[in-house]
């Protein structure tokens, strides 16, 4: 591919949706040439902030078009593999928001679609790419705390927003409340864990806050095992305020522990740091670049245009995806059967 900009098409126009309409905007080598709106009111509202851009209510419209490179799917999870396997068998590339489905098989089909076209398929696990997150990746795989032996992915937050119609509220649509904000802490401990195999099983409880809606669990925590013998803490309350995260990694050197708050999820004047103790010491690793999910959907998107003109590989592929989401099911098998849970690979 030359450097022309990458043209963008986007699918979903709701609150995360404008910020990826935003990350596209700003970054360099793309452009956003389209967009897909569920509403009138959310189509003309597109209009009037990106009036250079077509704006259509079908998403069908958007993707028969054949000018666009890249397509950003921003919808409701019970909708991923609709749209996504439409867009793929358009033969564009794809960029689909996390849950990659609510079923594993959903999941087969959009990554056999994917291979079988050659077609780039990312899911949207941006904290990988976080200047934080991502350090503390970087210094594990560098042998600091040398062999990583323990996880713990915390986060303690504001109640969910409830998305268009109520659809994250609604079990129906939205699969397991375990598949969308745990899902990112499951990735991680997979992402930090890798060097002890894969992850094997999990145990799991929960609980809800919500009289008469035990579905909807607001506190949650599981245990997931590797292979090689190293676990991971997952754990999240809705039940809170503001928007606090922490990572505890600890190895058979050293350990890492990093924080990031703010007043909300999405806000662009976080507090966060990395502290990282050698075995002998503790010291603050300097973070120069600012950390929190508007920054990293930005990265993300450049990650794209490096992908589609340079090969740079990609941060979170399909099969990662799926890796996520068969740690997801199982949790939610395991809070069901109040037992461990064998994570399904197949």
């Amino acid at each position: 591919m030359n450097d022309r900009p990458v043209r963008f098409g986007l699918i979903g126009f709701g609150a995360w949706g404008q910020h990826h309409a935003n990350a596209i905007q700003v970054t360099e080598g793309a452009e956003l040439h389209a967009v897909a709106a569920s509403s009138q009111k959310s189509a003309d509202l597109a209009k009037e902030i990106y009036p250079q851009v077509d704006v259509y209510t079908n998403y069908l419209e958007l993707i028969a078009r054949d000018d666009l490179d890249f397509i950003d799917v921003v919808v409701p999870s019970y909708l991923h593999h609709e749209v996504a396997t439409a867009v793929l068998r358009s033969n564009k590339h794809l960029l689909l928001e996390k849950p990659m489905g609510i079923s594993l098989a959903e999941c087969d089909e959009m990554i056999q679609v994917a291979e079988e076209r050659d077609l780039i398929f990312s899911v949207g696990h941006e904290l990988r790419l976080s200047s934080m997150w991502g350090k503390a990746k970087a210094m594990i795989d560098d042998g600091f705390i040398g062999d990583p032996l323990y996880a713990l992915v915390e986060l303690s937050r504001n109640p969910y927003r409830q998305g268009a119609n109520g659809w994250r509220y609604d079990i129906e649509r939205v699969g397991s409340w375990v598949l969308e904000e745990p899902i990112h802490f499951f990735d991680l401990a997979r992402w930090y864990l890798q060097g002890n195999g894969n992850p094997s099983s999990v145990y799991a409880s929960a609980n809800s806050r919500q009289p008469g809606h035990p579905e909807l669990q607001d506190n949650f925590s599981a245990i997931m095992h590797f292979e090689g013998g190293a676990y991971a803490v997952v754990s999240q309350t809705l039940a809170a305020f503001e928007h606090h995260q922490t990572i505890k990694i600890t190895g058979t050197k050293g350990a890492l522990w990093a924080s990031w708050s703010g007043a909300m999820d999405r806000t662009r004047h976080p507090t966060f740091s990395l502290r990282a103790f050698d075995g002998e010491k503790v010291e603050t690793v300097p973070i120069e670049k600012p950390t929190g999910e508007l920054f990293e959907l930005e990265d993300q998107i450049a990650r794209m245009v490096d992908t589609l003109r340079k090969g740079t590989p990609l941060h979170c592929t399909g099969r990662d995806g799926r890796w996520s989401v068969a740690m997801c099911l199982a949790a939610g098998a395991s809070i069901e059967s109040g037992k461990p849970e064998p994570i399904s690979v197949s």
